[in-house]
């Protein structure tokens, strides 16, 4: 049986050239292909020193960074359980959610990492490390003096690559378990749906804490062996002075409006965009018409949320509504039904429910 590992499917995936660009980070860094190989091998071999087994859970509060995504991949190939938490969260709120996971290991900001050890222990942590976006911490020192461990830990589809705690609207935050095929078959499923390019360039600005910014985005990259401008955030000048660079653009509704609201926002600017996709949250019908009047491209809106990823996409070709957010992705049923069940006509409002290979596990 064939390894399930969502970064053996990454990996298979890499490009040929070892020289291949990644991550492209600017003044923050370059990562080759042929060192994320090389980087998260050194990682689990760190995971392992450190007595993280298999569907352990490894709990990560760090500023986006190339090495925050290299540890996301290292815990997806030593087969641990990754679990992102939002930088904003205070520290009663990490208790809570340390509390609730209860993680091998807790990786922080070097600034933080004295509170949040102490924190840690209460909630009996076995293990807390540091790890800075600038290459700082105790994490990177650790795992660079370490030979790599090069196997892939071998998985079945059903073993969980993460937990992604949602947003907490209907009470306290819950974690939503997503297991190596859950991602794997939406990962897929966006690669075609989407007409991923094999020389697409990816400008990436959004947080890697999350569903879009982690999943939706870097996965498309990976499966297509793509390079990726890796911004620490939004900010509206550098996104402007990197879109020559780029083929597509994933963004939250107000990337686009502050954009708009730009001066040098020019449709020669984007004559070598391919795609621009909206997401997490409604894209007023308004800015989209704007938009495409400036930059001549139509945004491409879809729906999903934490607990199953992408569910419903516009079409790359073929007529895109403003104000919609498409049909069901391939693979994926959905339906609109009343509080008993009951499938409501057309038109009608009522509670979507969707089934598909792409739905947590609980």
């Amino acid at each position: 049986m064939s390894n399930a590992n969502l970064y053996a499917l990454f990996r298979d995936r890499f490009p040929n050239d070892p020289n291949a660009l990644f991550l492209d980070a600017a003044d923050a860094g370059r990562l080759h292909y042929a060192e994320v190989s090389e980087q998260t091998a050194q990682m689990v071999a760190l995971l392992r020193q450190l007595g993280v087994q298999k569907a352990d859970r490894v709990v990560v509060q760090v500023d986006k960074s190339i090495h925050a995504v290299m540890l996301y991949l290292a815990c997806l190939r030593a087969g641990a359980i990754f679990i992102p938490l939002n930088t904003a969260y205070t520290a009663s709120e990490v208790g809570y959610f340390l509390r609730d996971s209860m993680p091998r290991l807790f990786v922080c900001a070097s600034a933080k990492q004295a509170e949040l050890a102490a924190l840690a222990a209460d909630c009996q942590v076995p293990k807390v490390l540091s790890m800075d976006a600038d290459g700082g911490g105790e994490w990177l020192d650790q795992a660079r003096a370490l030979p790599a461990y090069e196997p892939i830990a071998e998985l079945d589809g059903d073993d969980l690559a993460a937990i992604l705690y949602t947003s907490g609207t209907t009470g306290r935050s819950k974690g939503a378990m997503l297991s190596h095929a859950n991602l794997a078959t939406n990962a897929q499923v966006l690669f075609e749906h989407w007409h991923w390019q094999q020389d697409d360039v990816l400008l990436h600005a959004l947080p890697i804490f999350h569903v879009h910014g982690l999943f939706v985005a870097l996965h498309c990259a990976l499966l297509g062996g793509s390079r990726v401008l890796f911004m620490p955030r939004f900010d509206t000048d550098q996104v402007i002075a990197n879109l020559t660079r780029a083929t597509v653009m994933m963004g939250v509704p107000t990337f686009y409006t502050r954009l708009l609201e730009h001066g040098d926002f020019q449709p020669d600017l984007c004559a070598h965009m391919r795609l621009f996709i909206s997401g997490s949250a409604p894209l007023p019908a308004a800015i989209h018409a704007e938009f495409e009047r400036r930059s001549g491209h139509r945004i491409l809106e879809r729906y999903g949320m934490t607990e199953a990823g992408m569910i419903t996409s516009n079409p790359v070709d073929g007529k895109r509504i403003a104000g919609t957010v498409g049909f069901p992705l391939p693979g994926i049923s959905a339906r609109v039904a009343d509080e008993q069940g009951k499938v409501l006509p057309a038109g009608q409002t009522g509670v979507l429910e969707i089934t598909g290979p792409n739905v947590f596990k609980g």
